[in-house]
């Protein structure tokens, strides 16, 4: 149960004073629908109207607070010219414009003849000086009221700035004294302030230094954002390996000799080094819960069938999940005959498989007639049961969400090992925060035989020459792929934009090209790839759908239109379709000028180097956390006040902070520990807390 000390703050918006149906659906789409979502949605600037001019030195574009005195009313002849309001010092005179106005509201409140204090962005119109809409027009009594500093905050269409703040300054006068979670001498030697205390400075920026998350107060929120998620991370763990135990895995080798005979080429180094890990932690009577990172073309798929083999030798099952169909087949047609030659029984269950044959497969790996089942979410339904699963691997994590891979691994009588992969190259930090509840093998490097990739940038003037070079490659064997753009603001979807860049190649090539995109239905999208992988169509035109997972070791060359509209971490894996065989690969970036710094800074490091993990470090300083993996993936955290690109120092502490609060009071039950609960509560990790309830 939340503690009482926080209910005002879990109270919904409409509570607040002012605050209607409409306002607060505006106030949730840039905020949330709880005052502690206000609370949490610190500024992003400040106005400063501390410049009080006359109004003949009134300076064009600037914030200026004015005293002036009201001279005559002009209303508008058309509904669509503006009202105005003339005004004047004895200096200049100054119109006031009013767009849409209400003639008696603004005659009660600029009433002929009266003094006013106005504050608002200056404009020169013909020579006139002009405030459009001013943000306050007060009496003189009336000044002292009138923010100097005003902090601002993130809006959405047709919501008030004032609507916005003043909402907020009500929700932060019910902000608590909050008991201190902090450890006293780090909090005294990093100079922080009190929970309450930081929120208000936060909140109360009187300079644009005051906006750096650097700055005590925000380093102090921060820290206590990265304190709860690490904290939360780490007793979900312990309670994962304490409640249900996991069992040993030792596996004979037999198959996973037949098997590496059967690879066409040698094991890397740290495939073995990887293999040897898992190998360990499975042998392990406590459950395996363990992250195994790859780059792009490094060989996770096999390091996973080598440690389900394990599993089978064991004489038990295993069973992999892919988050979409495309992947999930793929992964089966690259270890079918891997698995045919270890002599061990593979099948495949997506949504698609229904009816009889999706019965008798059920009906198998209960009987535990299967060793091996590969699937998507179609292995989380309830009739899916095994008659021993020993070991659940879960390929791209960060699109599921940690209760469907419980869901997976309590499939079995016992609890299974977990593996989990991504072929995303993720940040120390990100994983740390995403999956610091696992331990953490990587893949570096690539397979014998593989080719550097050749990048090339091109500018959207160029797209004649890239046709021309694509065709003259096409003739010659060649196949490619043909990524087309993220279609922002626009009525043209990326679907249209692919159909469109299809029917042009087509044209021009003499050639007929396939279509893949994540609209198109399960056999129709598969046939598509078939059409591709068989050298039916030699070049694929496709949205972001082949982005992951898509294996075609012929394909040589990959053309991205407006590779700008994209992130690094996504370029490298569209970069990673290619250079998969034996032959010399091509990706070749069409660029819209002019390019943003940050876009030229992006283009420019997938240039000059190949390290997926070199690449996310980069993407992560870059666009921050939230654009790395997507905002909303289910699987990595939402912080809304720690930045992982500038915080990354207080999440090591938090990190060790938590290891040793749990260590010495893993119930939390000391003073400490009882102000951590709510800590945990106020951050919404009520499931750690759940967990410690049940204990």
């Amino acid at each position: 149960m939340r503690p009482a000390i926080l209910y005002p703050l879990f109270a919904e918006t409409r509570t607040l004073p002012g605050i209607g149906p409409k306002i607060e659906k505006l106030i949730a789409r840039v905020a949330g629908t709880r005052l502690v979502d206000l609370v949490f949605d610190l500024p992003v600037g400040l106005i400063d109207r501390s410049y009080r001019p006359k109004v003949i030195e009134a300076e064009s574009g600037r914030i200026a607070t004015l005293a002036v005195n009201v001279l005559d009313h002009l209303p508008s002849r058309t509904p669509r010219l503006p009202y105005k309001v003339r005004c004047s010092d004895n200096t200049a005179s100054l119109e006031l414009v009013f767009f849409h106005a209400y003639e008696d509201h603004l005659k009660k409140q600029l009433p002929a003849g009266s003094k006013r204090i106005v504050s608002g962005r200056i404009e020169r119109y013909r020579d006139k000086v002009q405030m459009p809409h001013p943000d306050y027009i007060l009496a003189p009594e009336d000044a002292a009221s009138l923010p100097l500093i005003e902090p601002v905050y993130g809006l959405t269409e047709n919501l008030p700035a004032k609507s916005l703040a003043k909402a907020i300054r009500t929700a932060l006068e019910k902000v608590p004294d909050m008991p201190e979670w902090l450890e006293p001498n780090f909090r005294r030697a990093r100079g922080w302030p009190a929970f309450a205390e930081a929120i208000a400075t936060a909140h109360a920026p009187k300079s644009e230094a005051d906006l750096s998350a650097l700055t005590p107060a925000r380093q102090r929120l921060a820290y206590d954002e990265l304190l709860a998620n690490q904290l939360a991370l780490l007793m979900i763990r312990a309670r994962m390996r304490a409640v249900k135990k996991g069992r040993p895995v030792k596996g004979t080798g037999a198959l996973r000799k037949k098997a590496i005979a059967a690879l066409p080429f040698t094991l890397t180094k740290a495939q073995q080094a990887a293999i040897a890990e898992i190998d360990a932690d499975m042998a392990k009577p406590a459950r395996m819960l363990r992250l195994l990172q790859g780059d792009v073309g490094s060989g996770k798929t096999i390091v996973a069938l080598l440690a389900m083999l394990s599993a089978v030798e064991s004489g038990a099952q295993a069973a992999l999940m892919a988050p979409t169909e495309i992947l999930a087949r793929q992964h089966f047609a690259t270890l079918l005959p891997l698995a045919e030659a270890a002599g061990v029984r593979l099948a495949l269950l997506t949504g698609r498989e229904r009816g009889p044959a999706r019965d008798e497969t059920l009906r198998r790996v209960k009987a535990g007639e299967l060793d091996i089942l590969v699937g998507t979410h179609a292995l989380f339904s309830e009739d899916v049961a095994f008659r021993d699963l020993a070991l659940a691997v879960v390929d791209e994590q960060h699109r599921f969400g940690v209760h469907q891979r419980l869901s997976l691994q309590n499939k079995g009588e016992l609890p299974a090992d977990v593996l989990v992969m991504t072929a995303t190259p993720i940040p120390r930090t990100l994983a740390l925060t995403a999956y610091g509840d696992m331990d953490v093998s990587r893949l570096t490097g690539r397979p014998p035989g593989r080719k550097p990739v050749d990048t090339r940038l091109l500018s959207a003037d160029r797209l004649d020459e890239v046709v021309a070079h694509l065709k003259k490659a096409i003739a010659s064997g060649a196949r490619a792929y043909w990524v087309c753009p993220l279609v922002e603001e626009s009525e043209k979807s990326d679907l249209a934009a692919a159909e469109e860049r299809a029917a042009m190649l087509n044209r021009v090539l003499g050639w007929k090209a396939g279509l893949a995109h994540g609209r198109m239905k399960g056999p129709e999208r598969d046939a598509a790839m078939a059409a591709f992988r068989n050298g039916e169509t030699r070049v694929l035109v496709a949205t972001t759908v082949i982005e992951v997972g898509v294996d075609v070791p012929e394909a040589t060359i990959m053309v991205v239109e407006h590779a700008e509209r994209f992130g690094l971490a996504q370029l490298h894996q569209l970069r990673g379709r290619v250079g998969r065989g034996a032959g010399k690969s091509t990706c070749l970036l069409i660029y819209q000028g002019p390019l943003t710094e940050t876009a030229r800074a992006r283009l420019k490091i997938l240039r000059e180097t190949e390290d997926g993990f070199v690449i996310a470090e980069e993407d992560l300083r870059l666009r921050g956390p939230g654009e790395l993996l997507g905002k909303r993936q289910s699987g990595i955290p939402e912080f809304r006040l720690a930045d992982l690109a500038v915080h990354a120092e207080l999440l090591a502490a938090a990190r060790d902070d938590a290891r040793l609060v749990l260590e010495r009071d893993p119930d939390l039950k000391s003073p400490r520990g009882e102000a951590l609960r709510v800590l945990l509560y106020l951050f919404e990790r009520d499931e750690a807390v759940r967990y410690l309830r049940a204990g």
